[in-house]
């Protein structure tokens, strides 16, 4: 239907009477005549709405003055049941007002979805003419679930621009999009770093510390709010040196020595896998100090003359040399008098005062006379008396007995002549002890009882092997004052109950062992003795400067108990052996706890109770006194270096995405390999390589770890920095007994089993490692933890003649034939030279048996490997009969 505004009122009622009927809303009422001939104007036009979800929006139009109104959609007219009408009049002018409503279902709008947009239009008659409102369009209102562009996480450097993407999901009406970080919102307004692009982007503009957090952009419409995942920024500082330290004072009090100075990487700190300081943190220079030199005396001057009190004087100055350097001052006087003779004295007296020096000198000597005399007279009568009542003899021998113990008797004199029982020993030390007579409260060793008795009261020997109770001997020994410090710990202490033929200890797996020789434990005497192992942590020895600890701090004990021989301790130990870069030590510990300097390798003095032979891996120490000791060296040149043993572990079984590599850096000693793969096994770990060694240098450089070559397609690294690192004084103290450093791989999928990397170790500026691996994790079948876990199963206790391989009768015949000097060399000189022990033929002439203590140190070498056949071949080539008695059975000895 067209509708021309130029047909008049009447006309167009009359026309469009049938049509009207049916959709239109008519008026009644006629216009009053003031206001016929106005148009319509439009109170309220429809506005643009949005249908979300099933709910129906409503459409409405209000015009005055008005005869009619209809609402047209995309075109239609709609019909007049549809439409909700209001009258009313307008109050301030009087004309009729007309409201029209209409509904519109999301049906409608999908009936011509994707052809054009939905819209509707109101229009509005009067007897003047008609007016059009504004198209209202009608659409449904949507958000999709999927961002076009999410954000990504970052890494960035401290005051670095930092940009995150973000374009939202699909909708209508067009989302808004708001930035949060850590869930909070972000408001440009109140923190103008961030800003907020059109394209919803959002840029910080100089990133901080406390901008690292998890971002994540927000989109939303009248529909719904949808989130995308969240970018993690990290904002990482990268180290830097501080400045220098000064120089630190001379290690050496006399002569050569170090100095260092240390920066730290705190300016700044490395933070967020920022990267660390490039560089050497510690600075290490030789030195030279003056020594402290002795002041020395002068010659004495000439005599003074005889002055007036007949005495004459001269002197000396302590300045050849003069003290300096805190050196010590001259000892003695530097002023001498003395008295004149009667031709220097002068003569100023009268001769009355010789007189009487002359009178009383006679007066003194006749009574130092009368003395002697009654002296004389008492010692003869007292000696008369004496001789006089002495009747019996046995006055003289009782008297030496000890109060309230009687005599023995003469029937159990043969008592002292029975010889001991050697197969049962007793728990108690019967001994005699030094005693220490030190101030209250320190330890102090007595006659008595070393040790509680046992429950039994004794112990029986079979076959030479002792029977274990570890649980008990361990609490009571820890229960006593010095021993407290023991640790308690079953698997790393043995011990045994041993005469005057010796034995040995044993810690299995450890490399430490205590060999107590035949004769060196007095005859009648049985001592109970322990060996174990003490934690590196429990026991803080004074290192200083350039010293590390090189060997296990182990003890064997108890202190204080009487040896004739020296026994022999072995141990191992993580030098290079090049002893002209180190200065090695013996330490032990005092009853009061502190640690003493017993002997330096190379300086050794033979009458003191220490020696040691050090061999590539292994150190043997000599010693006559039981006690707590450790081997200490430090460092002459940089080019002293530690062996490190590097191991490489695995979880066994893995059920997770992730996999941890872990590498143990430490010193090369069997007792450290056997914890730590103890300590593995407890975790469920395997030895995934073989084991590799590394020389640490005295460099004060760090111990770098990096892993490369790993397929990117299946794993990444978690790591975020390119290598981790190890502080120099954190190995070379060695007082830290695990130290190793964790990579965290992760796998795509959980199908991905096989893995091929290269692990690198290395100290800067120095040697290093790399580890090539190639594995299966889930079907690694690879003997490794029982090929370097070292399964020894040796006794830890052997008391008598099956702690050696030498009989005791063989032993002591050998003895006495090269013990005696031969003019042709062909005694215990030609021995050692055999068994390639002639570096210590010093040590040995020291000794009351050199032979004795040569097959000491053979037992103590070759005790597991031993071949009795090789030495009677060397006692053969020296020309001693003695080689065809290896030939006799156990038995027969």
């Amino acid at each position: 239907i067209s509708i021309s505004n130029n047909i008049k009122p009447t006309c167009f009622h009359v026309a469009l009477n049938s049509w009207c009927g049916e959709h239109a809303a008519t008026v009644t009422h006629p216009l009053p005549a003031a206001f016929s001939d106005l148009l319509p104007h439009f109170l309220l036009e429809p506005d643009d709405v949005y249908i979300v979800k099933n709910k129906p929006v409503t459409l409405t139009c209000r015009s005055t003055p008005a005869t009619q109104i209809y609402f047209k959609c995309n075109s239609e007219w709609v019909h007049q049941d549809q439409h909700l009408i209001e009258r009313d009049v307008d109050p301030a002018t009087g004309l009729p007002v007309m409201q029209v409503k209409i509904d519109i279902s999301r049906q409608q709008v999908e009936k011509i979805f994707g052809l054009e947009d939905y819209w509707c239009q109101c229009v509005a008659w009067s007897t003047t003419g008609t007016q059009k409102s504004q198209k209202a369009y009608v659409r449904i209102a949507y958000l999709r679930k999927n961002f076009e562009e999410e954000p990504l996480g970052k890494e960035v450097a401290l005051d670095q621009e930092v940009l995150l993407r973000c374009h939202p999901p699909e909708g209508v009406p067009a989302a808004e999009v708001e930035w949060q970080r850590n869930e909070g919102l972000i408001d440009p307004k109140t923190d103008p770093n961030f800003f907020i692009t059109v394209d919803h982007n959002l840029i910080i503009k100089q990133a901080r510390l406390a901008d690292t957090g998890n971002y994540t952009c927000v989109a939303k419409n009248i529909v719904a709010r949808r989130k995308s995942s969240s970018a993690t920024v990290i904002v990482y500082v990268n180290g830097g040196w501080s400045t220098w330290a000064t120089w630190s004072a001379c290690s050496a009090i006399c002569g050569r020595g170090w100095q260092k100075r240390s920066r730290s990487c705190t300016n700044p700190t490395p933070l967020n896998g920022g990267t660390s300081c490039e560089g050497q943190s510690v600075q290490k220079s030789a030195c030279t100090a003056t020594c402290p030199v002795d002041g020395g005396w002068s010659e004495w001057s000439k005599w003074s003359p005889c002055g007036a009190d007949c005495t004459m004087w001269r002197s000396r100055e302590c300045t050849q040399p003069t003290p300096s350097t805190s050196g010590k001052d001259c000892q003695g006087l530097d002023l001498q008098s003395l008295n004149c003779t009667s031709e220097q004295c002068p003569q100023t007296a009268s001769g009355a005062e010789d007189v009487a020096l002359y009178v009383g000198i006679v007066a003194v000597a006749l009574c130092l006379t009368l003395l002697l005399i009654v002296l004389v007279l008492v010692y003869r009568r007292k000696k008369e008396g004496l001789d006089a009542d002495v009747a019996d003899s046995s006055i003289l021998t009782t008297g030496f007995q000890p109060m309230g113990i009687k005599p023995t008797k003469p029937e159990n004199s043969h008592l002292l002549t029975i010889q001991p029982d050697l197969t049962t020993t007793t728990t108690s030390y019967q001994g005699t002890l030094r005693s220490r007579h030190e101030v209250a409260g320190k330890f102090s060793m007595s006659n008595g009882p070393l040790l509680e008795p046992l429950p039994n009261g004794s112990h029986t020997l079979h076959n030479g092997k002792l029977p274990s109770d570890p649980n008990d001997f361990m609490n009571r020994l820890s229960s006593q004052t010095y021993f407290k410090t023991l640790p308690r710990d079953n698997i790393n202490t043995s011990y045994g109950t041993f005469n005057f033929l010796g034995g040995r200890l044993t810690l299995p797996n450890t490399g430490i062992s205590l060999l107590i020789p035949p004769e060196a434990i007095p005859r009648g005497k049985i001592y109970e003795i322990y060996l174990t192992i003490q934690k590196k942590e429990d026991m803080r020895l004074p290192l200083a400067g350039c010293q590390t600890l090189l060997s296990p701090v182990v003890s064997c004990g108890p202190p204080g108990v009487v040896l004739t021989r020296p026994v022999i301790l072995t141990m191992d130990h993580c030098s290079d052996a090049c002893l002209e870069n180190w200065a090695i030590r013996l330490k032990k510990q005092s009853y009061e706890g502190t640690w003493e300097d017993v002997l330096q390798l190379g300086e050794e003095v033979f009458s003191e109770p220490y020696y040691c032979q050090l061999e590539a891996e292994t150190c043997r120490v000599f010693t006559e006194q039981l006690g707590r000791f450790a081997l200490v060296g430090e460092s002459l040149s940089m080019a002293a270096a530690k062996r490190l043993k590097l191991l490489l572990f695995a979880p066994a079984y893995c059920s997770t995405l992730e996999y941890n590599i872990r590498i143990y850096c430490m010193d090369d000693t069997q007792d450290l390999l056997k914890e730590v793969m103890q300590m593995e096994r407890q975790m469920g770990g395997r030895l995934i390589d073989e084991p590799h060694v590394l020389l640490f240098k005295d460099s004060y450089h760090n111990l770098r770890l990096s892993i490369h070559d790993m397929p990117q397609a299946h794993w990444r690294s978690k790591l975020l920095t390119g290598y981790q690192e190890i502080p120099f004084y954190h190995i070379w103290s060695g007082s830290q007994q695990t130290l190793h450093c964790t990579f965290t791989l992760e796998r795509q999928s959980l199908s991905t089993c096989d893995l091929t990397c290269t692990l690198c170790v290395w100290q800067v500026e120095g040697e290093g490692q790399s580890f090539t691996l190639d594995f299966n994790i889930s079907k690694d079948i690879r003997p490794l933890d029982s090929d370097f876990l070292l399964m020894d199963n040796c006794t830890p206790a052997l008391a008598g003649p099956s702690a050696f391989q030498i009989p005791y009768l063989i032993r002591q015949k050998i003895c006495s034939s090269l013990d005696t000097p031969c003019p042709n060399g062909a005694d215990w000189r030609l021995l050692a030279q055999r068994l390639k022990l002639d570096r210590h033929m010093s040590f040995f002439a020291s000794k009351a048996s050199p032979t004795s203590v040569i097959l000491d140190l053979w037992e103590t070498q070759h005790f597991h490997s031993g071949n009795l056949n090789q030495l009677a071949a060397v006692m053969a080539e020296i020309g001693k009969q003695e080689a065809m008695i290896f030939l006799v059975s156990d038995g027969e000895c």
